[in-house]
């Protein structure tokens, strides 16, 4: 079974069971493998809820990677609305909700720092930039715990301006 395979079922029990059901047994389980096969690739909880962390930071790198915009900032508005509005939310929330040791934060953190210093001294207008990225995490905070704030439309809208402002 592949690494990623093991993941998908944690992240699966996460969000269908929250934080409790997170047990080496039971993603063993959900995945069809035996615990010692899950151990092999992950030896505690921690491990695991640490790869899954990294695995996110990894899959918005490239998503960053993947917008065509000429900044990094712009880049950072697309994806955070293409990560939004595109289901990733909630694998995000429960992810990061699982990590109840705050060690295990330590690679998203260092990913945010990174995330929002990436490109400000290229950008016109460094400040107009921070408060943009800061503009995209109130995005995600609003997406998490209250998702019917704003229609497709408007996060189209929201995402056209926030764009504009870093030109």
């Amino acid at each position: 079974m592949r690494r990623d395979e093991l993941l998908d079922a944690a992240e699966c029990l996460l969000t269908e069971h929250g934080t409790g059901a997170l047990t080496l047994a039971a993603v063993a389980e959900r995945a069809g493998v035996s615990k010692g096969g899950l151990l092999y690739h992950f030896n505690s909880k921690e491990a695991l809820v640490r790869a899954m962390i990294e695995r996110l930071i990894a899959d918005f790198d490239r998503l960053v990677a993947q917008q065509g915009h000429d900044s990094y900032g712009k880049n950072y508005v697309a994806a955070t609305f293409a990560a939004v509005c595109g289901g990733q939310l909630r694998r995000w929330a429960v992810v990061t909700g699982a990590a109840g040791d705050p060690a295990l934060l330590a690679p998203l953190r260092e990913a945010l720092t990174r995330w929002f210093r990436e490109g400000l001294d290229a950008e016109a207008d460094p400040m107009t930039a921070q408060v943009v990225r800061l503009a995209c995490e109130g995005l995600w905070e609003i997406a998490t715990h209250a998702p019917a704030v704003y229609t497709p439309e408007q996060y189209r809208d929201l995402e056209r301006h926030l764009l504009s402002m870093l030109d």
